[in-house]
């Protein structure tokens, strides 16, 4: 296992990258961190994958002090470490916004990209600009990290009790000097409206994962079914019982089915050795 950083954008980008093989390189929602992919990471490490799990901007081991956060940035940041780590193809698992980041890498270097793992995805906004800019209204201090607490305690119904205590790790790294102001750049950066143009020039293979549960929809299967219509090559897994990060939830039943996924990927010769 291999913990550096990446130089991007005014700060340091923590990856940690364990494995080889072909490269999988997973980035985390807002306010979570990496190791949201462990389960999926060791999985996939021992049936001969490399796998790169990142920091978001701002979030976990990742420095402050970006120019910039959000979709687009994450998007950034997902192309540089491909290129870090070898120059691709590789595949993108994202998680929340950073599903909507991993679509914008695609439609941006499609020759760097063989698959795209979209998880929890946003590729549209669920609710109106109002009430985006109400949300963002209720993570300013004093009370905003409260807020994060009891909305990041509903996020992951699959994980039980153990969702408190996420939701109260979160609030303590996301408090930390100077964390909370990223935190609240990167939900005002995280506008999905600025998927839209990149969504027709994917290219790569797409596997949508969605929780029956996620809070963030209302009806999570039936996004699940419209983010598909947006692609060619396109397959779609509805979790019971699993919420925002059902990789973290109900990793039984998501590894295996990203295994086979990208076992499909190898057998067409789209996702090629790791060059390291």
């Amino acid at each position: 296992m291999t913990n550096s950083f990446i130089q991007i954008g005014g700060g340091e980008l923590a990856v940690e990258v364990e494995g080889n093989g072909p490269l999988i390189v997973c980035s985390p929602g807002i306010g979570d961190t990496r190791d949201a992919f462990d389960p999926l990471a060791g999985y996939l490490v021992a049936r001969g994958y490399r796998v790169a799990r990142l920091d978001l901007r701002g979030h976990g081991d990742s420095t402050i002090g970006f120019d910039r956060y959000g979709d687009d940035a994450t998007a950034r940041d997902f192309l540089a470490a491909i290129d870090a780590l070898g120059g691709g193809p590789a595949v993108l698992a994202g998680n929340s916004m950073s599903a909507a980041a991993a679509v914008i890498a695609a439609g941006r270097r499609p020759e760097k990209l063989a698959g795209l793992i979209l998880i929890g995805p946003f590729l549209r906004n669920s609710t109106g600009e109002l009430m985006r800019r109400a949300m963002g209204g209720l993570f300013m201090r004093p009370w905003g990290p409260a807020v994060w607490k009891g909305y990041a305690t509903k996020l992951w119904p699959g994980l039980g009790e153990k969702a408190k205590e996420r939701a109260a790790r979160s609030t303590s790294l996301l408090t930390r000097p100077g964390r909370w102001p990223a935190f609240q750049a990167t939900f005002a950066g995280a506008d999905h409206r600025v998927v839209a143009p990149w969504i027709s020039r994917v290219r790569a293979s797409v596997l949508v994962v969605m929780g029956d549960s996620d809070p963030d929809w209302k009806d999570p299967p039936n996004e699940a079914k419209w983010i598909a219509s947006n692609f060619g090559d396109v397959e779609t897994i509805n979790v019971r019982g699993a919420g925002h990060a059902p990789m973290l939830e109900r990793p039984d039943t998501v590894s295996p089915a990203v295994f086979r996924y990208l076992e499909k990927l190898r057998e067409s010769g789209a996702l090629g050795p790791s060059h390291a």
